[in-house]
């Protein structure tokens, strides 16, 4: 089987390997469909702090079981899956107390352990969901960004009823708003720069779109919210603009999630961040749960995913890819790569 490695940044190659065999307490996956995200984008560019090469990617996944191995219950061959890209230790104290998300020795398949982006991946049954029939591939390997998107809103507790202002409209910004909405808050608004982004995210039943290069982010939020401004305000953009607009013009005593990752060191105003006695927190990807809840407001219809894929490539055209959402930043949202092509 075709098996893809980064060897350094921007350079990728496929090695002959053969086709695993799954140890006792796994199972065999035919991989279909890999989404590329951020983070993978880092890694061909050399700038991910925690990626060494060479490296295999991909951690967004579905695929088909072919195989299961000894003592494996519950799953079954041609069942369409997923995959939670998490190894984690099971033994540190945030593994002991069901945080496993932040394990002390976190590592995530494509950056830090060996990713998917080959014909046949075995893995622990353990970390293989189920998709329903009747979702699409396409959509199971959206599955794993989508689970951010919920593990984030759930930061903030019940959001029913709740207003909601998401900063940044790329995938995970306008998957959080579709989660607040889904999950039952009262209206939500998200800010962009891009007209193009911001479309896709009316496209998706946002209630308010906003571009902040055209009307100020606090006017935005009391002309959609009115005096009471926003409960919660998500950063899925992840800059000092961003967070500065958050910090700034939150409603005292309200709460700010950071989603996105910082690139570099934050310059934050602490000092408004205390007077105005606003919780600033955060979130770091997702639980089994989260993973279940993503598919559950998919199947009920809640969520949209196949608005946000722009375009597809052949395995091998892994580069090509990469070369497409460079050249097409503001007009790309999910590149799903076609692994059996």
């Amino acid at each position: 089987m075709l098996q893809q490695v980064m060897t350094s940044p921007g350079v990728i190659e496929f090695k002959e390997v053969p086709v695993p065999e799954p140890g006792e307490g796994q199972v065999l996956i035919k991989i279909m469909k890999i989404g590329i995200c951020g983070s993978d984008i880092h890694v061909y560019h050399g700038e991910h702090p925690f990626t060494k090469y060479p490296v295999t990617q991909g951690h967004e996944v579905s695929g088909e079981i072919t195989a299961l191995g000894q003592g494996v219950e519950g799953l079954s061959v041609g069942q369409k899956v997923t995959i939670q890209p998490q190894v984690v230790c099971g033994e540190c104290y945030p593994c002991r107390h069901g945080k496993y998300n932040l394990c002390e020795e976190l590592k995530v398949m494509g950056f830090q352990t060996t990713g998917v982006a080959s014909h046949y991946f075995a893995v622990d049954a353990a970390k293989v969901t189920p998709l329903p029939d009747d979702l699409t591939y396409d959509e199971g390997a959206m599955i794993e960004p989508l689970a951010v998107a919920v593990h984030a809103i759930r930061q903030a507790g019940d959001v029913s009823g709740k207003k909601i202002a998401v900063l940044g409209a790329g995938p995970i910004g306008i998957l959080v708003a579709q989660v607040a909405k889904g999950m039952g808050a009262d209206a939500v608004m998200v800010t962009d720069i891009s007209d193009v982004r911001l479309a896709k995210a009316r496209e998706c039943g946002v209630d308010f779109c906003e571009n902040t290069k055209n009307v100020d982010f606090r006017q935005a939020l009391l002309s959609n919210f009115g005096p009471d401004k926003a409960d919660i305000i998500y950063d899925c953009a992840g800059n000092n603009v961003t967070m500065g607009q958050a910090v700034q013009y939150a409603r005292k005593g309200s709460t700010i999630i950071l989603v996105a990752v910082f690139a570099g060191m934050a310059q934050i105003d602490l000092a408004v961040l205390n007077d105005h006695e606003l919780d600033l927190n955060t979130t770091m990807m997702y639980r089994n749960e989260d993973y279940v809840d993503a598919i559950r407001l998919v199947n009920e219809g809640r969520v949209q995913l196949k608005p946000l894929i722009s375009s597809h490539f052949a395995f091998r055209d892994y580069k090509k890819a990469y070369e497409y959402i460079d050249a097409n930043r503001e007009n790309t949202m999910k590149v799903i790569i076609n692994v059996q092509e």
